[in-house]
């Protein structure tokens, strides 16, 4: 059980990797198409790592959603790097259904930790957030960079927020009564 509380900090993380990537992309929303790439291959490849790490550091019946958003994080962002001038519209794909995968692996990891902690509701809302954000990405693709960009920040400033809300709240984890 101490595994949970011992890993907040990577929560923590990636709550502020999206923070400063979603304020970065609200305050440059005329940026190229290659530092939009750049921005989401790094952010998605930093929240990736550091998912794939707590995957690896908790025990067997939590890891395997952590390592699925951890590798599905990893590839979007090599795939940012490795073809970055893709068209705004595949870009706008790859960001959609990243989105989406991740947060249904996450909202099934929340599932999954209603057993062992309190408000796990916010790693759900995270997963949450995700998916509606990757699903209005699919469903209106003409909506242009700069509305993806927007799009994009407010997702990331918000999913930021409620990452640190979970990672403060799994810092002081205790097993609920009858749980060892």
């Amino acid at each position: 059980m101490g595994e949970i509380s011992r890993s907040w900090w990577l929560l923590l993380v990636r709550g502020l990797a999206a923070i400063v990537f979603g304020i970065l992309a609200l305050i440059w929303p005329g940026i190229t198409l290659l530092v939009l790439v750049i921005f989401f291959g790094a952010y998605a490849l930093v929240s990736g790592v550091f998912a794939l790490f707590a995957g690896f550091r908790h025990g067997a019946r939590s890891r395997a959603w952590l390592i699925i958003s951890g590798v599905i994080g990893i590839l979007a962002g090599i795939v940012a790097f490795v073809w970055p001038g893709i068209t705004s519209l595949a870009l706008l794909y790859v960001v959609a259904f990243w989105a989406v995968f991740t947060g249904v692996s996450e909202i099934a990891a929340g599932i999954h930790l209603r057993k062992l902690i309190d408000n796990e509701w916010m790693f759900i809302v995270g997963g949450a957030l995700s998916v509606i954000f990757g699903v209005l990405l699919l469903i209106w693709p003409g909506a242009g960079m700069l509305s993806l960009v927007w799009l994009i920040g407010i997702f990331a400033i918000l999913y930021g927020i409620a990452m640190i809300a979970l990672s403060l709240r799994v810092k002081n984890f205790t097993p609920r009564a009858g749980m060892t």
